[in-house]
């Protein structure tokens, strides 16, 4: 029997997907894992540096390889990374999933992130780089979400309590 992830959050990079999946993960009492950390955990170096050393496509293979092993092992709160959802296989695995868009505005991007140079994609003009992801994203989020919670100027702790009454889900 496989397990199957209680919620999955999706959205950009610094939307806070980390933070409020933590706090949903204690406050529904189940584990956390981000595909994310499981990349650098399996790698052996950050995502920047798999960008850098191999570029765009192998990271999205690894990637894609992570997030279908999560989906498929973990029951409890599951974050992915900010791009994970333009694979189309990735996005028809989400199907059936609890999943919910944390979503932001560039204003709020810039508070959270600064857009700086740590993130691979957003290296050269940030702001009109991340305005141009989310043009090519927004509407993916939006397909494999049950629920779209907003996050700008709330709380990570408002912002978990949203997405526990979009999906009308008790605590543990």
């Amino acid at each position: 029997m496989t397990a199957t992830p209680l919620v999955v959050l999706v959205g950009p990079m610094g939307v806070g997907k980390s933070t409020v999946g933590q706090l949903l993960a204690e406050r529904l009492g189940v584990a956390y894992r981000d595909t994310d950390d499981d990349i650098v955990t399996t790698e052996g170096r950050t995502i920047a540096e798999i960008f850098v050393d191999e570029g765009e496509p192998v990271f999205r293979a690894i990637e894609k390889r992570a997030v279908h092993q999560a989906l498929a092992g973990h029951d409890g709160v599951l974050a992915l990374g900010g791009g994970s959802i333009l694979d189309e296989d990735t996005r028809t695995l989400l199907a059936g999933h609890r999943v919910v868009y944390l979503s932001m505005d560039v204003d709020e991007a810039v508070k959270r992130t600064g857009l700086n140079a740590a993130r691979p994609l957003l290296t050269i003009n940030p702001r009109k780089q991340w305005r141009e992801l989310m043009e090519a994203r927004r509407h993916l989020y939006a397909e494999v979400a049950q629920a779209v919670v907003s996050t700008d100027g709330r709380t990570p702790e408002d912002v978990t309590q949203a997405v526990l009454d979009a999906l009308e889900l008790k605590e543990a």
